[in-house]
């Protein structure tokens, strides 16, 4: 038995359309998150029969449709890990937060399963250590953005001649480039819905290929891939916030312009971010946003003003939503396996 926590990430440089084998059309860079974590446990066995078996239960409630992707995903690694078609398996997995409603789930839960896998290669062959490198590539071959969940702080995924290291294959950690100031940052997350997203994050990547604006878009990513090297050594927090919403409104923007189109915010998340924008412009006070592929408004706020931003979250932005609720989050350490 294997038990591994792995958290959700959320891109400030957005990864919007891929290529080949799960490969991005552009860098990006993410936050690792502390609270919105998969728990996923992996037990094994030799096969019992001809065929390889696999369950999956979610919360205690068997999802043969998830079963059914990670025996996709078994071969799809094949080559990686032989030894996957002489046991069965079965998977216990818990969220902290909504499943598919625009929070990365299959980031941390796919990540969580690759790391599971590499800790049992790592057993079978009587290795010493963990390979983070190879836990990240394995990750992004289940889902892309989850090779950036397996690092402590914050992650680059994707070549960019500004990013030593980077590449397209895996992510990199980028502890060691990031003022003190984002090595504990916040990101309360607002969920303005849990509802299952309308279009999946797959279907959003396919048609960045027809989008018109998708090379502008590539260019831009690449431009703020730069810009963001200098701001996170700097710790210059206003032009992180700045940065991090034109990244987040483009990414919907994209959306909103594909063919066909889709929208995937909704009223609350338009009124969350005006009376957020009326605040700071108001106050001063360094209280950022930025969105997912999904509704609901990830909060950026530096430690040094969470006492006030944290009290207007909780009495001004969390009314606006109905049935709102809040997931107050950090930056973590990354996935880490626990038995």
């Amino acid at each position: 038995m294997i038990k591994v926590v792995s958290p959700s990430n959320i891109a400030i440089v957005k990864y919007w359309g891929k290529h080949g084998r799960q490969l991005p059309r552009n860098a990006s860079v993410s936050f690792t998150l502390s609270n919105a974590v998969s728990e996923t446990t992996m037990m094994f066995s030799p096969k019992a029969g001809p065929k390889r078996n696999i369950h999956f239960n979610l919360d205690g409630i068997e999802k043969i449709s998830f079963a059914e992707k990670i025996d996709r995903y078994f071969d799809s690694i094949a080559d990686y890990m032989p030894f996957l078609a002489d046991y069965d398996f079965h998977f216990e997995s818990h969220n902290t937060f909504p499943h598919s409603s625009g929070i990365a789930s299959s980031a941390s839960g796919m990540s969580a399963v690759a790391m599971a896998l590499c800790e049992m290669q790592r057993r079978l062959e009587n290795k010493e250590e963990l390979d983070l490198q190879r836990v990240s590539l394995l990750s992004r071959l289940g889902s892309g953005s989850a090779c950036r969940s397996v690092f402590p702080d914050m992650a680059v995924w994707g070549k960019h001649q500004d990013w030593e290291g980077s590449s397209d294959e895996y992510a990199i950690c980028i502890s060691h480039h990031l003022h003190d100031v984002f090595k504990d940052y916040h990101d309360d997350i607002l969920i303005v819905s849990d509802r299952e997203k309308s279009v999946s994050s797959t279907a959003g990547h396919g048609l960045m290929e027809s989008n018109p604006y998708a090379p502008t878009r590539y260019a831009q990513a690449n431009d703020n891939m730069k810009r963001l090297k200098s701001i996170l050594a700097s710790g210059d927090v206003e032009a992180f916030g700045q940065l991090a919403e034109r990244e987040a409104l483009t990414l919907h923007a994209l959306m909103m312009s594909s063919d066909p189109s889709f929208l995937l915010i909704q009223p609350a998340t338009v009124v969350v971010i005006q009376k957020l924008r009326e605040y700071r412009q108001e106050t001063g006070l360094p209280l950022y946003f930025t969105l997912d592929a999904g509704p609901n408004v990830h909060l950026l706020y530096p430690d040094a003003v969470a006492e006030k931003a944290s009290a207007f979250i909780i009495s001004e932005l969390m009314p606006l939503v109905e049935n709102g609720r809040l997931l107050p989050d950090q930056v973590g350490k990354g996935a880490v396996i626990v038995s």
